[in-house]
Formats: C-alpha cells, sequence, structure tokens
C-alpha cells in the first residue's frame, strides 16, 4: 500500500504535468503523512542533500558551459572542425558528432549541448541534402553524449549518492561517450547511403590555421579540466571552478565577445538552471529517504535478486530495461536518486564495479534525453528546426538503436568503462 501511494502519486502528478520536482517533494510528503512518519524529515533531508561538497561542481560547470557558449566558443569549434572534415561525404554528420563530443567536455549538459549547437548545426546540415527531422535528431542525440563525456553533471551526482570518486567516473565516460559518437555517424552514413548530399569545398591549408588559431581557447578548456584533475593539481569540484574563470577570461579579454553587462546575465541563467537542478537533488533525495525508511528499496532488491536468480548477466539487461522505460518519463537527476537505492545494493552483493554501474546508468540517461515522450533534447531539437515531435521521433529511432548497441557493449565489457580510470589510477573525489 506504501509503495502504491508513492509511486501512484508520483506518476498520477507527472501526468498532469507537474513539475517532476514538485511531484517527487509531494508523493514523498503524502506517503510520510499516510506511515504517520515526522514530517521535519523533510527539510533535514533537503538541507543534507544540497550541502554535499562534491555538488558544489555543478553550478561552476554551469557557469562554465553558460560562458563558453555565450562567447561564441560553439561557432568557433563548427568552423573548425568543418574545416578539417566537412569536405568528406556526411561531413556534416561528422562535424556534428565531433563538435558535440568536444561542447560535450565544456558543457556538462545534454539540452545545453543541443542549445548552443542546434542554431548553427541543423540550418547547415539541411544546405547540404540532410532533411530537417533528421538534422535535429542527429544534433538532439549527440547533445546526449553531453552528460556521459566528463565533466558531467549526473556523474557528479551519482558519485555525491553512492560514494564514488568522481574523478573515476569522468574517466569512465570518455570512451564510452566517443564510441556512442561512432555509433551515431555510421547510423547516419547507412541511413544516407543512397542519398545525394552536396559536397562542401576541401578547406586550404592556411583556413585550417586560421579556424585551429579562432577555436584554440575553447579546445584548451577540457584539457585544462582533465589534465588538472588527472594530473593531481585539483579536485573535480576546483576543476569545475576553474573552468568558469578561465571560460569568464577567455570571454572578457580575449575573444572579447562578451561585456559585463552580459556576465550578470550568465549569472543570472547560472542561478536558475542551478536552482532547478538543486530543488530537484533536494526533492529526489527526499523521494529516495522515503524508499529507504519505508523499505520500498530493499523490496525491491530482493525482488531484483530473485528475478535475475543472483545471476549477473540477467541483472544488468533487468538494469538496462529499467532505467530505459525510467528514462523515457524522468529526467537524469531524478533518475539516480529514485532508482540508486535500489540498485546498489543488488550491484554490491553481485561484485559489480560501482564505477562500472555509475558509467551503465549514465549511458542509459543519456539515452533517455532522446525518448520521447520526456526526452528534453527532442523538444530542444524541434524548438530549434520547427518541425513536430512527430517527425523527429520517426528520425531518432535509428540513431536509439544504435547507441543501444553501444550501451550493450559497455554493459557487459566492463573494461570500456574501467580501464581509463584503472590506468588514470583516479582516486580524487
Amino acid at each position: 500500500m506504501t509503495a502504491l501511494i508513492l509511486f501512484g502519486s508520483f506518476f498520477v502528478l507527472l501526468f498532469m504535468n507537474v513539475p517532476i520536482a514538485f511531484a517527487l517533494g509531494i508523493s514523498s510528503v503524502l506517503t510520510l503523512m499516510f506511515e504517520g512518519l515526522p514530517v521535519s524529515a523533510v527539510a533535514q533531508n533537503f538541507y543534507g542533500a544540497s550541502t554535499k561538497f562534491v555538488l558544489l561542481a555543478i553550478p561552476f560547470f554551469i557557469l562554465g558551459g553558460n560562458v563558453m557558449e555565450k562567447s561564441g566558443i560553439s561557432g568557433k569549434l563548427i568552423d573548425l572542425f568543418r574545416a578539417l572534415v566537412g569536405h568528406k561525404r556526411s561531413g556534416m554528420a561528422l562535424v556534428t558528432v565531433i563538435v558535440a563530443c568536444f561542447f560535450a567536455a565544456i558543457s556538462g549538459s545534454g539540452p545545453a549541448t543541443v542549445a548552443a549547437l542546434g542554431m548553427i548545426l541543423i540550418p547547415a546540415m539541411t544546405d547540404v541534402g540532410y532533411d530537417t527531422s533528421d538534422a535535429a535528431a542527429l544534433v538532439s542525440t549527440s547533445g546526449a553524449i553531453g552528460i556521459i563525456i566528463p565533466p558531467s553533471i549526473t556523474f557528479v551526482i551519482y558519485g555525491s549518492i553512492a560514494s564514488v570518486s568522481v574523478g573515476a567516473l569522468f574517466a569512465s565516460g570518455i570512451i564510452p561517450g566517443i564510441l556512442m559518437g561512432i555509433s551515431l555517424i555510421v547510423a547516419m552514413q547507412l541511413t544516407y547511403k543512397k542519398k545525394d548530399l552536396k559536397l562542401l569545398p576541401k578547406a586550404t591549408g592556411k583556413q585550417r590555421w586560421k579556424a585551429f588559431k579562432d577555436a584554440i581557447w575553447g579546445l584548451l578548456m577540457p584539457v585544462i579540466i582533465l589534465g588538472g584533475i588527472y594530473g593531481g593539481f585539483f579536485t573535480p569540484t576546483e576543476a569545475a571552478a576553474v573552468a568558469a574563470v578561465y571560460g569568464l577570461i577567455v570571454g572578457l579579454w580575449i575573444y572579447k565577445s562578451i561585456s559585463w553587462k552580459t556576465v550578470w546575465k550568465i549569472m543570472i541563467d547560472t542561478v536558475s538552471q542551478t536552482a532547478v537542478v538543486m530543488l530537484i537533488v533536494g526533492t529526489a533525495s527526499l523521494f529516495a529517504y522515503v524508499l529507504t525508511l519505508t523499505g520500498i528499496a530493499s523490496d525491491a532488491s530482493a525482488g531484483l535478486i530473485k528475478l535475475s536468480g543472483g545471476n549477473k548477466i540477467v541483472f544488468l539487461l533487468l538494469m538496462n530495461i529499467i532505467l530505459l522505460i525510467a528514462g523515457c518519463f524522468i529526467d537524469a537527476n531524478s533518475a539516480m536518486y529514485i532508482i540508486l537505492p535500489i540498485l546498489l545494493p543488488v550491484a554490491k552483493q553481485l561484485g559489480i564495479d560501482l564505477v562500472h554501474l555509475g558509467c551503465i546508468m549514465v549511458f542509459n540517461m543519456a539515452i533517455g534525453l532522446v525518448t520521447p515522450p520526456v526526452g528534453v533534447n527532442l523538444y530542444v531539437g524541434c524548438g530549434i528546426a520547427n518541425i513536430k515531435l512527430k517527425q523527429i521521433c520517426k528520425s531518432v529511432v535509428p540513431l536509439i538503436i544504435a547507441a543501444i548497441i553501444v550501451l550493450l557493449l559497455v554493459t557487459y565489457i566492463p573494461a570500456i568503462s574501467t580501464f581509463l580510470p584503472s590506468i588514470l589510477n583516479t582516486s580524487t573525489g
């Protein structure tokens, strides 16, 4: 009965279009009241969840991404890779995925990556012969790499919940993120194998050098972030602050593309976006607390062990199915708090590496960004391309299939996600 009240009220509120943060909070409070438990737990959990040191990385990474977006770095990265590979067949698809991977290493957010790149790349792809819906689908799906390749806000949240090194989690996402990018390129090449696409003129060496010089400051940002973390100069939280300051320096004094007035607007946007994330963190943490306190999480964990028969391969398959379905309805950060308390005990019991587990979960949530009905990236892509959701949903199917193939590889070949953390010996939090 308790589980019915908790999840029933949550999904009813979701279908009533209540924002997910409020749906999580209201369903949690209703369950506490039904169980006769003290509602004072609301304030305690909300405060406790939002005051973890590692979560300081979130506003700084959001700030760094906003600064680099407003400073025009997305356009400069696009110009660079268009000069390098734009002349090839499917060149603009290559440009889209490569730039998305680089911008992902700046923003740490899927929707932010789509918003920053879509305005330029969707028209550029349609100009060379891609359908608008296919172009929007590729930009939206490529943007999902933003939460796999470090820095990733979703990895930060997973690390704070599971008490796993954020540095190790960041390293675990690099190879899977690149593999996802390759799979998307292959899917687009197969889709457009028999269609005529315009070939862009090949850039001269001088044009390429100029594009490289213009983009160098943006290319250096992920190098500073990741090099600083794995070089032992600072933690991921400190790296986020360094990235934000670096972005301001580049925007104000190197590119001179933003003014102090723009900085003020960027700060307001950053505070607003951070507030949304932290509200979800607080209410989702309360939801997880209720799951644990009422025994729902332990019962669900026991049910998973029984259903899988204690078989690691079967459990991982069930986990992927659960996460892919969850990704259709809830955002990545909420899913971490709701589902992780159920999966974590089972994973520990079966001896699954927690870094590997985190990578699988984040990869699933990345796919969730482009699966209807609540695929956030799809709505951003639709808005930019001015098309209907039905159109982009049809175009995104082969890309989702490609991403799921990579997900299965990441799931059943742990070395894909654990190799880099092991050789980098990441122990920073």
